[in-house]
């Protein structure tokens, strides 16, 4: 029963709404509500004065509570605690909270510890996670990694991983194998992150220290399964092996029973060799990778008549043909592809490299023929080898420097057309596959299929280096063990947002993790405060207008769960 109750404090009565109901057989006030003074009661019922809003604040809403309620379902705060062990008594949350904010704050908005306190506070975060003041504070977050190993964030990956698959239903038969690497800020001097090494920067910063990255997906979403981390002066191909034994341990603990029809792994040409090849031929993988055409040259110059069309509806433009032939020490299946579009992009793409030879090497016959150079007959033939240099230019341009003083030094070139077409029919377009799969086991589209999946893995990678959302950027940590943590909470953002995504697709929402962020940060928490005579104001929330796509995306990640109650 509801009921309106006057309480008087310093000779002014403060009136409330109460409601009462039988405990334990007793009449009890199971609740009551701050309703005002009798002039602020007065006031808000004319629609006017103290009764109206003082003022209001906007509150991210939609994508933190989804991207929490991912998280709560995959148990990252709890398995982390659970392999930590206890926290410290002047924590102000548990390791695991800590962790699992990071990864929250890496899938919506990527940011230092140093500003993590103040984007909380713009969120509506505090309603559902209650922490202490000054727990957000830069070096609580610092403590918390420190008490976190390489060996303990394995673990914690192994066990998240595995209830990952249980709750998701992660279809784990195809598995796709890859690495990049991250440029970092790192001082060169500092000794403590031997991890940050100068190496071949993919996003050509080879002024800046790197930090290498291996992942195994699934081609079901593209869901992270296995990380490894390892410095950035390591060829990719050395750390193969690992991520292979690595994989086999955990999907060996996944079905300890030997049940299910054996994963298939696929790979680029990045990561061939001899050693690598000794491993997969020792675990119960099964595998599809492809060799440098240019290796193979019997196989380029088969005649286009043995090509065949693939698959006109899923593949157009596609033709193959298959072959056997010892690679790595064993008879492999190989599967020789054209690909049209394939051809036409890298025609464009070497017209595009012509240009630049040619425009280069005009550069240097105007000097010469000027007289204008200091340079020795050996220095100019090398910046001419230079020029030359990139892949199939030396084939197509030939370059004739005459004289011998600087001053008489001449340059004639020629681009040779024939020379030109010979290239684009034996190279042109094509890709050699090849597998341990016999053709009872996989027909060839599904070869190409498997294949082509690699576009899940690099579509991550792309997604890490967006510097937006599910971003590695910005990290500021410059000791080894933060480093590998603060990965570690990378690939766990990667992979909530991954299982968003998928989650939005079975829905019948087909969209990319940028777009489906944007869509869900779309709505907000609006908080009205209310300015009383004394004290502190009163608050009234409430969420706001929601479009179709974003209420189905409300409905399907739950987030009444997480909604202001009025």
């Amino acid at each position: 029963m509801a009921f309106i109750v006057g309480k008087k404090q310093d000779g002014k009565t403060y009136y409330y709404l109460a409601e009462s109901a039988r405990v334990d057989g007793k009449p009890r006030i199971v609740s009551q509500r701050y309703l005002g003074s009798a002039e602020e009661i007065a006031a808000r019922l004319s629609e006017s004065g103290p009764g109206e809003p003082d003022r209001s604040r906007h509150l991210a809403f939609g994508d933190v509570a989804a991207t929490f309620d991912m998280l709560r379902r995959l148990r990252v705060a709890e398995i982390v605690d659970e392999v930590v062990g206890s926290r410290r008594v002047d924590a102000g949350a548990s390791v695991g909270t800590y962790i699992a904010l990071a990864a929250l704050n890496r899938v919506v908005d990527p940011c230092s510890k140093l500003a993590f306190s103040d984007w909380w506070h713009k969120t509506a975060g505090d309603r559902w996670l209650r922490l202490p003041a000054g727990a957000l504070d830069h070096r609580r977050f610092w403590d918390a990694m420190d008490q976190v190993s390489q060996a303990q964030l394995e673990e914690i990956e192994r066990r998240v991983v595995e209830g990952m698959v249980e709750t998701f239903g992660v279809d784990l038969s195809g598995l796709v194998l890859d690495m990049t690497n991250f440029a970092t800020w790192i001082d060169s001097a500092n000794e403590r992150a031997p991890i940050a090494q100068r190496g071949h920067s993919k996003q050509k910063r080879s002024d800046l220290r790197i930090c290498g990255l291996g992942l195994v997906v699934s081609t079901d979403g593209g869901v992270p399964l296995v990380s490894l981390a390892y410095p950035g002066n390591r060829p990719d191909v050395t750390q193969f092996a690992t991520m292979v034994n690595e994989l086999v341990a955990r999907f060996g603990t996944l079905y300890p029973d030997g049940k299910g029809e054996r994963l298939t792994l696929v790979y680029d040409a990045g990561q061939n060799s001899g050693d690598n090849y000794e491993t997969l031929d020792h675990t119960p993988l099964h595998f599809v990778g492809s060799l440098p055409p240019s290796d193979h040259p019997e196989l380029l110059a088969t005649a286009k008549n043995r090509y065949k069309v693939v698959d006109k509806q899923a593949f157009p433009g596609l033709t193959a043909f298959e072959t056997t032939k010892v690679v790595f020490g064993k008879q492999r299946r190989l599967v020789c592809c054209h690909s049209d579009g394939l051809h036409d992009k890298q025609s464009r793409g070497f017209d595009q490299t012509l240009a630049k030879v040619r425009r280069q090497l005009t550069e240097i016959q105007s000097r010469l023929a000027r007289g204008h150079t200091r340079k020795s007959k050996e220095g100019v033939q090398a910046e001419i080898a230079a020029i030359l240099a990139p892949r199939w230019v030396s084939r197509v341009v030939s370059a004739t420097l005459t004289g011998d003083k600087p001053g008489e030094l001449r340059l004639e070139f020629h681009t040779d057309d024939k020379a030109r077409a010979m290239l684009e029919d034996e190279l042109f377009g094509k890709r050699i596959l090849f597998t341990d799969k016999t053709p009872e086991q996989a027909c060839l589209a599904t070869i190409v299929a498997e294949y082509r999946s690699q576009e899940v893995v690099e579509a991550d990678f792309r997604q890490m280096k967006d510097p937006n959302v599910v971003s590695f950027s910005p990290m500021f940590h410059f000791t080894e063990q933060k480093i590998r943590v603060h990965i570690f909470y990378c690939v766990l953002a990667l992979m909530v947002a991954k299982l968003m995504v998928r989650e939005a697709d079975r829905a019948g929402m087909h969209m990319s993790v940028r777009a489906l962020l944007s869509s869900l940060s779309g709505i907000e928490e609006t908080v009205l405060l209310y300015k009383g005579e004394r004290g502190r104001p009163r608050a009234r929330r409430m969420l706001t207008e929601q479009d179709a796509t974003q209420h189905r995306l409300y409905d399907l990640f739950g987030l009444d769960a997480y909604a202001p109650t009025r």
